[in-house]
């Protein structure tokens, strides 16, 4: 493993830790998601109860659904689904759905997300569902949770009804809602909605209970969670210019600590850290040798446009280093990852970034291949035989 140090990153680099959030949740997770940058872990893997948090799976489900269509086995946005007596017979937030209804897949989810109705996630689930029960569908919840990376998420319903062995952790959460925010652009807009009055027959429940839209910091989601066992909980997103951060927290004990807790880390995100570029894509970053070639060294260089996040405050020096294998033999093709370039930061974690050869390099001739023979010869020669052996 050869490692340069990068002089010309580390001036640039130049930055002061910012000051730790110190979150009274039970569980934290924050992440920029425009960069990638762990803001914020506080028992971030733990598997806790989710509450209706995990209303977010459900959704992601549904809208998979969606994409893959009705002809495919997957749902309509306009066909209308049947709801069981099972359904029906859920409490909490609902949609105060009975069995005489068939209600189209459109106003469930927004039902799902505005009113976070568990009647509505019963009726998604068990059209989903491979046996026609919620349980069933809750199975394939955890088994495509465990394909997409959660790895701390088990599902025995679809709406978070406290329940033996449901459980998630806040990282889990927050790339649940980075899925939905990446994959289904189309569909996210309606976290932002601040009312839905389905059919008018429950005034007491129209509103979206995240409290973080309409403050003006750039919430525009996601879900809100409460039960006794879980406390009070949301996963949450923000976008400030062309940062958008992602953040899950649960345990808080009223709805007043939650909305307080929620609009303090966002603030915080953006407030204390800003986002740079560092290089666009094809900035030469260093030179590394290369053996038995027609050039003896290849430029490193960016693949793709460097940014990073970092404290808005200046103050001390951060390390920048090019790590790769070597030394590095021709033939050399431009536009192969060769290297990559390792960024420490204070208080958050570091930056890798795949660096690439900014030309060909190809195989020396039969003069090339005879010099280096002739110095690895006089090298060992002069190590002496104790060294040469």
């Amino acid at each position: 493993m050869i490692r340069l140090l990068v002089a010309s990153l580390t001036l640039i680099l130049s930055t002061l830790s910012a000051a730790a959030f110190e979150t009274s949740a039970r569980a934290a997770f924050v992440i920029d998601q425009t960069t990638g940058t762990v803001l914020l872990d506080k028992n971030a893997d733990d598997p806790l109860p989710p509450a209706s948090m995990s209303k977010l799976m459900t959704l992601y489900m549904a809208f998979e659904a969606i994409e893959r269509g009705k002809q495919n086995g997957g749902l309509d946005l306009v066909e209308r689904l049947p709801v069981s007596e099972h359904a029906m017979s859920y409490g909490g937030s609902t949609m105060f759905l009975d069995t005489t209804d068939r209600v189209e897949v459109e106003d469930l989810l927004r039902g799902i997300i505005v009113l976070s109705g568990n009647d509505a996630c019963a009726v998604i689930a068990e059209a989903l569902s491979p046996d026609g029960t919620e349980y069933g569908f809750a199975r394939l919840m955890t088994q495509r949770a465990q394909q997409i990376g959660m790895t701390n998420s088990t599902f025995t319903n679809s709406n978070g009804w406290p329940q033996a062995g449901h459980r998630m952790s806040m990282r889990d959460l927050a790339l649940i809602a980075n899925r939905i925010i990446t994959d289904y652009p189309q569909y996210y807009p309606m976290f932002a909605e601040r009312e839905f009055a389905f059919d008018g027959r429950a005034p007491q429940n129209k509103a979206n209970r995240n409290p973080l839209l309409g403050l003006g910091i750039g919430a525009d989601g996601l879900k809100t969670g409460h039960t006794q066992e879980a406390g009070y909980g949301l996963v949450g997103s923000a976008k400030q210019g062309d940062r958008r951060i992602i953040f899950a927290i649960t345990g808080l004990e009223t709805a007043a600590a939650r909305a307080q807790e929620s609009e303090a880390i966002v603030n915080w995100a953006f407030r204390q850290f800003t986002q740079r570029t560092l290089g666009e894509a094809g900035k030469e970053i260093a030179q590394a040798p290369v053996a038995l070639g027609t050039s003896q060294t290849v430029g490193l260089e960016l693949e793709e446009r460097l940014e990073i996040l970092a404290p808005v405050m200046g103050g001390s020096e951060l390390q920048a280093e090019v790590v790769f294998q070597g030394p590095l033999h021709a033939p050399v093709t431009k536009g192969d990852r060769l290297a990559e370039l390792v960024i420490a930061r204070d208080d958050l974690p570091e930056v890798r970034v795949p660096l690439v050869a900014a030309a060909s390099v190809d195989p020396g001739g039969f003069m090339v291949k005879l010099q280096a023979a002739a110095l690895h010869l006089i090298e060992r020669l002069n190590a002496g035989p104790q060294e040469a052996s």
